[in-house]
Order: C-alpha cells, then structure tokens, then sequence
C-alpha cells in the first residue's frame, strides 16, 4: 500500500508520518503541495505543522494549494484521508469536515502528552481500536480549540462522528470535549493530536499511535 504524505510550506511533522506509514509495514510517498495529482496513493495523510505560516487561519492558505484539488474529488470519493492537527485545519477549512478551529482557551500553546477516548471505531483510520478504548497521544497546539455551530455539533455527535474525545482536563476548550471528527462516510477523519508521535518505544509515550496506521492498511485491504 502507498500512503501519500503531503509537505505545504510550513509543515513540520512530514518525516514523522511517513516514519509512522513505514513502521505500519506501508510506503510512504512524498507529495509536493505544488503537485497536480496524487500520484496514484492509496490513502493520503495531511500531516501538522504551519502550513503557509498559518497567515489568515490555519489552513485558510493551504486549502488553495494545487494538490487539493484532486485530494479534495479523491476524498469525496471515499480515499482514506487523515488530518493531524494543522492537517484537522486544512481538511476544515476545505469542507471536507465541518466546523473550525480556534484559539486555544486561556490563549496558550499547549504542548503535552492527553487522554482521549475512542467514540468510533467504524472509520478507516480507527479499525484497529475498540469502542471506548483510552489512549495517550501526544498534543501540541495553539489553535486546537474545535467550533460550530450548535446545529453542526447536534448533528455530528447524533450521526456518531465524534471520533475522539479528551479524557480529563479539556487542554483547549473544543466543544464538547471533542478531540477528533470523521465525515459522514467515515474515511475522512481529522484531530488535534498527533499519533505519529507515539508508534516507537523510547520515542513519545508510547504506541497508541500506531493504529491509526495499521488501520487503515486493514481497511485498504478489506475494501
């Protein structure tokens, strides 16, 4: 399987989610945010960092890049997509999920190792978990705080596409505790922490990461 991993100018966490792709037994492939095509990939992971210095909103200039265009048409026609953190950004301001992402609550960079909850394990990014499962995955943001309106928020959590939740101390006052989303077909989901950080012993706090990437190959598989 070829998971392609896009780099924007600004993106930080490129060689971490293709290190991660690696390690779930897949290839990662490189695409160039000037690209015309997707080359062909299997599934496509939108990795963090501060794509375009994150001028305007995060996200708000990547959206425009050449390499979503055919991201967005592949998206909507089921390709497995991943959001993490400044990707949760993109794939929001996109369309591709609903709401957005602001200010952290309090107006800090958080930077620590939080809690979520498993909410739904029927997406192609989350197979590989079980229902209510906890994890520890590492987060760090400024803009992690999720928003919408209170229609979009009744009708995600009625349609179960609340995938992640934080446990404990909400770290940046998204509503309803909610740490990731998915769409309506499940393939696109986006969230503020970063599982690539922790899919290796000795790096991270541990390997609760590594299914996000292991799932998907499953999924791929069973498709």
């Amino acid at each position: 399987m070829r998971i392609g991993v896009v780099t924007f100018p600004g993106t930080l966490d490129d060689r971490d989610a293709s290190r991660a792709v690696r390690l779930a037994g897949a290839e990662p492939v490189s695409l160039w945010h000037a690209d015309a095509d997707l080359h062909g990939v299997d599934a496509v992971i939108l990795p963090g960092g501060f794509s375009y210095g994150d001028y305007l909103r995060c996200g708000a200039i990547a959206r425009f890049a050449p390499v979503m265009t055919p991201l967005v048409d592949a998206a909507r026609g089921g390709l497995p997509v991943l959001g993490i953190c400044n990707g949760f950004q993109v794939l929001c301001e996109s369309h591709l999920l609903p709401g957005a992402l602001s200010r952290n609550a309090g107006r800090r960079f958080v930077c620590r190792d939080q809690r979520l909850r498993v909410d739904n394990t029927h997406t192609a990014w989350t197979g590989d978990f079980t229902d209510g499962q906890e994890i520890t995955i590492v987060l760090k943001n400024g803009e992690g705080c999720f928003v919408a309106d209170a229609r979009t928020i009744e009708e995600i959590e009625g349609e179960g596409r609340v995938v992640f939740r934080y446990v404990g101390d909400n770290p940046n006052g998204s509503y309803a505790d909610i740490a990731g989303i998915c769409n309506d077909r499940g393939n696109v989901v986006g969230l503020m922490p970063h599982p690539e950080h922790c899919v290796e012993e000795g790096f991270g706090p541990g390997l609760d990461g590594r299914p996000f990437f292991t799932s998907v190959l499953h999924h791929l598989v069973g498709a």
